[in-house]
């Protein structure tokens, strides 16, 4: 009898680094200080782990969660957060079922990582208006190179 060979077992990933992740999160939370708002940032790895963390003093508490959920959700989807949506609204039930799963986050503040059209991770920011999250995770990307 003879044996099929295996196909490979694994395959790369690339992920976001650790250098890369430290100026992302410290270009969020100068963009932030520039607008006058005080924010959670997270940034996660392509397989939606939980790669770097900073919360500005004087942030809600409750948004920590929220960032690492906008970044998780960014990384595993590998859309903006504020386009969900724009992607599923039209069927109400991918709308509510997708909204109802939990660590999932429908509203901007979240952005994949992107590096030569490859999705490295997402990064997360929650503590400001939709906007002002968006316009520091965007600071994030800029400082790193990423789409």
């Amino acid at each position: 009898m003879s044996q099929k060979p295996v196909p490979s077992v694994a395959v790369p990933q690339s992920v976001v680094s650790a250098e890369a992740v430290s100026v992302a999160l410290e270009a969020a939370v100068a963009k932030a200080a520039e607008l006058g708002v005080k924010i959670n940032v997270a940034v996660a790895d392509s397989g939606g782990n939980l790669s770097g963390f900073l919360r500005m003093p004087g942030a809600f508490v409750q948004s920590i969660d929220i960032a690492i959920d906008k970044a998780y959700t960014a990384a595993g989807f590998g859309f903006s957060t504020k386009d969900w949506m724009k992607i599923i609204g039209h069927d109400e039930g991918m709308k509510l079922g997708f909204s109802a799963r939990p660590r999932l986050v429908v509203f901007g503040g979240g952005l994949p990582l992107r590096v030569n059209g490859e999705l490295i991770g997402g990064i997360g920011v929650s503590g400001a208006s939709e906007e002002q999250d968006e316009i520091c995770a965007r600071a994030a990307l800029d400082a790193i190179g990423a789409e």
